[in-house]
């Protein structure tokens, strides 16, 4: 099981804590597409359980991105905070059953035993944890990153693969990479481009 905490200020989410990169990435691909689990459960303040990320019509695109990471099912419990801020703890599992009764209710009461030493640290640390410009850097990132885990999934290609094939349609089409990212994660095909000769 991977896990992460996000908090999400002022209608910026970012991730606080994490079992380590994967959890980080994870959360950042969600963050790309502004929904999903993680994000419904702390924006409405409910438990949220894919129990099968392939088989959940509610994230399409998300589930596509995280299916090409390996990951079966998700459980997004909210951590209640103060006011002016949300979080939720987040889990993603590798394999299917893995979010039985008994495990979610021991999430639900490791988020509510957290709540507190979440809240004091969200009154010491101010809201601008990144300046403007290297939150916008991390949310491009992150745009290009599911992009990229669409492609995988959609086509079956490698991550290289899939990445040359973004670089390729973003110089072909004189665009900004991150631009092409995001008309993709809305549904627009990846414009053609030959490879250089």
């Amino acid at each position: 099981m991977l896990c992460a905490i996000t908090v999400e200020r002022d209608g910026t989410p970012a991730t606080v804590a994490s079992s380590g990169e994967d959890a980080r990435r994870l959360d950042e691909k969600q963050y790309a597409f502004d929904d999903g689990p993680c994000l419904t459960a702390l924006r409405h303040g409910t438990t949220v359980l894919v129990p099968d990320v392939a088989a959940d019509d509610r994230w399409e695109h998300y589930a596509s991105a995280v299916s090409g990471e390996g990951i079966v099912s998700v459980l997004a419990v909210p951590i209640a905070t103060d006011p002016g801020a949300a979080a939720a703890l987040n889990c993603y599992a590798r394999s299917k059953g893995v979010f039985d009764s008994t495990t979610v209710a021991e999430v639900e009461r490791h988020a509510l035993s957290i709540s507190r030493i979440l809240r004091l640290a969200l009154k010491v640390h101010p809201p601008e944890i990144y300046p403007e410009h290297l939150r916008s850097a991390l949310k491009s990132r992150a745009i290009v990153d599911a992009a990229v885990a669409l492609i995988m999934v959609q086509n079956r290609y490698s991550r290289e693969r899939s990445m040359e094939l973004l670089h390729l349609a973003a110089r072909a089409t004189d665009t900004k990479l991150h631009t092409i990212a995001a008309d993709i994660l809305r549904g627009v095909a990846l414009p053609a481009a030959d490879p250089p000769q």
